[in-house]
């Protein structure tokens, strides 16, 4: 019986050392540098985060993608999207995917997120000091979709709807003008043979915007990042802060207890206008990439707390057709962001036990 839900898990295809990550962070960095860092420094945080079954891993081993394709399978997880950046042709972290493609394995379903946003300092928390820049174009949206409809959209394990390849964009209010980039995605796509693209953009900086108003199709949820109940618990904090009432800690991080996150997006109601995606996090703890600047802890995370999570979704949510079926589950592998589903020291296999228990039943 086929599966009315189709789960993606988001990846991050950061773990092998490029020449960019030696120039600008030292040689042989990866983000397993931040993770090692790692320390509980409030009540109930889960720190540090640290594999198991995968080890620190190298995304330049085929044996390290063969295995995370097959613990996702086995968890019920439909397919991986995986992290694209490109900046004007150039393409960052890519090794990974280009030998995915290439070597057609793992036979495991994926779809791209390109990330659009500037490449700054965020891995030590310096937002702010720019290492590569976005700079959009028509000619750059033109060479873009072509080099996709050349090299990836054609492969048969690429996620589609309708035929129609899925396709999603981080952060679409940063374009110069979306509506006109995503009409010339498409026209180039048909010109390739596709019957269109299937549009979509994370609901997270711009969770104000309609996908029809920017000629998407749909947007997604990304949880907990900038929605709703984060900003509001953002607001909140920052007006205690400034009244003195938290300790150094507490000031300089954003703590919120998971049970409040899942709790609000439990009853989370869906548009009626548009598509919305639904996504679910097992547990988020970025400091250690914003040490300097502050980051976001969820603390009191559990298996059987993202299992109910999970589960209330898969419940509520009611697909608008047989193909649009997906959740997002956010994510896969961020270790840094205190985010991810692979194995480790604390929990074990836990949370891929907890995703296999829900999506079996859908």
């Amino acid at each position: 019986m086929e599966n009315k839900l189709r789960a993606l898990a988001i990846y991050l295809p950061q773990f092998h050392p490029i020449p960019e990550n030696d120039l600008w962070w030292g040689k042989g960095f990866t983000e397993w540098r931040n993770v090692v860092k790692g320390k509980q420094i409030v009540k109930g945080q889960y720190q540090p985060h640290l594999p198991a079954d995968l080890g620190f891993y190298d995304l330049r081993i085929p044996e390290v993608r063969e295995q995370q394709a097959e613990l996702a399978k086995e968890s019920g997880i439909y397919g991986f999207c995986y992290y694209h950046y490109w900046f004007n042709g150039k393409r960052l972290l890519e090794r990974p995917f280009n030998e995915v493609l290439n070597s057609k394995k793992p036979d495991f379903p994926f779809c791209l997120c390109w990330a659009n946003e500037n490449w700054s300092r965020n891995w030590d928390g310096k937002s702010n000091e720019m290492l590569l820049e976005q700079k959009y174009s028509k000619e750059d949206d033109i060479n873009h979709i072509r080099y996709l409809c050349e090299n990836v959209f054609h492969d048969d394990r690429y996620i589609k709807v309708d035929g129609k390849p899925v396709f999603i964009i981080y952060r679409p209010s940063l374009f110069k003008n979306i509506n006109e980039t995503a009409e010339t995605w498409r026209n180039e796509a048909r010109k390739y043979g596709y019957k269109d693209l299937y549009l979509v953009f994370f609901w997270s900086f711009d969770s104000g915007i309609n996908p029809n108003t920017i000629g998407f199709d749909a947007a997604a949820q990304f949880t907990p990042n900038k929605m709703q109940f984060v900003r509001f618990k953002a607001i909140k904090t920052e007006l205690i802060r400034k009244l003195g009432f938290f300790s150094s800690t507490q000031s300089k991080y954003l703590v919120i207890d998971y049970n409040e996150v899942a709790d609000f997006y439990k009853e989370t109601s869906y548009p009626d206008d548009f598509t919305l995606f639904p996504c679910v996090t097992p547990m988020w703890d970025n400091y250690v990439r914003r040490r300097e600047k502050g980051g976001t802890i969820l603390i009191n995370s559990t298996p059987q707390k993202y299992h109910d999570w999970l589960d209330a979704v898969c419940k509520n949510w009611v697909p608008p057709s047989k193909e649009e079926n997906f959740i997002f589950i956010n994510a896969w592998n961020e270790w840094a962001e205190g985010n991810h589903l692979e194995p480790c020291e604390k929990w074990g296999n836990s949370y891929l036990d907890a995703t296999q228990k829900v999506l079996k039943n859908y």
